[in-house]
This record gives C-alpha cells, structure tokens and sequence, in this order.
C-alpha cells in the first residue's frame, strides 16, 4: 500500500500562507514529516488561490525536493503547469490525473513517456461526468488501460482511480467503487495500479477519521494499491499495515505497523 501524502496543498492555510510569503519552510517541514510517516509520494497541489500558479508550483516542488528525495505526485487540472514541473523532479514523478477522454489522453500519455512518469487515470470523461454504475467505470478504466498499451506506458505506471465520493450525499457509489476495483485488476497481466482520493468518502460527515480508515481496509480488499490520504492518521496507517498482514501482502511480526510506516526515502 502506497500512500500519496496529501498535506503539501495550498488548500491548507499553512501551504497557502507560504506560497504567499514564498517560506519554504511549512512545505519542508510536511515533506519531511510525511516521509518520516512513510508516504512514498508527496501530492504537490497549488490550490486554487495563487495568482502566478506558475511560480507556486516551481516553489512547492522546489521547496518540497530540498527537504526530502521522496517522488512527487504532480496535482493539476493545467497539463501545461505539470508539463513545467515534470522538467523540474528529480525524480519520476506521478501526474494527477487524466480523464480517460481522447483529447486528455493524447496529452499526457505521451508526456508520461517523454519523463519516465506514472499517471493516475479517473475512470470518468466529461461525457459521463463521475458514473453511477461500476459497469461504465470499469469500461471508461479499460479506456485508460488500452491508451497505456498504444502509448507504450508500462502497466506497473498506470494506476486507475475508481472515484470515491462522500458517503453522506452518495452512499450507494462506493460498493460501486469496490466492483470497479475488483474489475481493474483483471483487465491486463501484469494489472495496472489503483488508486483513490480517500479523504473524499468522510467530506462534511463526524468521524471523519473512522470512515476514512474502515473505507481503506474494504478498498484494500477489492485492490486497492495507493491511496492519497494523510499518513499522519496513525490509527489509519495502522489499519493499512494490518490489512496488508491479513490480505497475506507482508509476513506478520509483533512490529509490522512500525515497520509500514518506517521512512522509505532520505530525508535532507
């Protein structure tokens, strides 16, 4: 189970604040706690309020890379904005994310190519709009899987979102979700990657915290591999380490929670 560190967003008044200032340091400081959590990306998104989205995104990647080697997921709707920070990463990084509409795929599948990066594919196009129905996900999903077999992307960089959304105002999709899941994972030998944004199933509901967690184990069960999430929940990353022992993805041992979210990457 990969986690996608979601905190380096300008949708949080600290990141916010020091995309304004130009501080790197609440950036540096999330990139290292987050990489001390054991995040394997660190999700890199300017939000909304900056008026130069060019230089934010240059200075969230900037400041994020001078406190860890940890890759970068790359969280735009502007191709040509992740296009510039895809130049700047030291090291392959993740774009999210790509409809699977044509035009969408033409643009950043090759790009993907061009810098060894892995794409996050949503199992939506701007015809559907976020389907009901597991059966359109997963035929929009096979969209993004046979776009990485004429593109030349290995499968192992294709990881597809089934689309989570929150269970307060659309509680009969996510056992959709669950199907598109366990669909993807057929669709292709070796089988592309899956992925969700998990903090979406609990948005404006109490106990945030308890359905983020039990929804990971149950989308851990259907196949999830990622999740972008805050690896600073530590009764969720313990959830996480524990599904993983009891889906017979790790060899048990009295410290197999500590050993989950022990730093994979160099910190600065």
């Amino acid at each position: 189970m990969e986690i996608i560190g979601e905190r380096i967003n300008g949708m949080f008044t600290d990141i916010k604040q020091a995309i304004i200032d130009g501080n790197p340091e609440p950036v540096a400081a999330w990139a290292v706690k987050q990489t001390q959590l054991g995040a394997a990306w660190l999700d890199i998104n300017i939000g909304a309020a900056a008026t130069d989205p060019s230089k934010a995104f240059k200075f969230l990647i900037e400041a994020a890379q001078g406190a860890v080697d940890t890759p970068l997921a790359l969280d735009s709707t502007n191709y040509d904005l992740i296009e510039e920070g895809l130049a700047l990463c030291k090291h392959p990084a993740l774009i999210n994310s790509c409809h699977a509409d044509r035009h969408k795929i033409e643009r950043v599948f090759p790009m993907a190519i061009k810098y060894n990066a892995s794409i996050i594919g949503l199992a939506m196009s701007e015809e559907s709009g976020i389907p009901k129905s597991s059966d359109v996900r997963v035929g929009l999903a096979m969209e993004l899987v046979a776009a990485a077999d004429e593109f030349g992307l290995p499968m192992e960089n294709l990881y597809i979102d089934p689309l989570i959304l929150p269970v307060n105002v659309a509680q009969d999709h996510f056992i959709e979700a669950l199907e598109t899941l366990r669909q993807v994972k057929l669709m292709a030998d070796p089988s592309p990657k899956t992925t969700c944004g998990l903090s979406n199933v609990s948005q404006r509901c109490a106990n945030r915290n308890l359905i983020n967690r039990t929804a990971l184990v149950l989308l851990m069960g259907a196949g999830l591999d990622s999740a972008i999430a805050n690896p600073a929940d530590t009764d969720l990353m313990d959830a996480a380490a524990t599904a993983r022992v009891l889906l017979n993805k790790e060899i048990y041992c009295d410290s197999y929670a500590d050993l989950f979210k022990s730093a994979r990457h160099t910190i600065h």
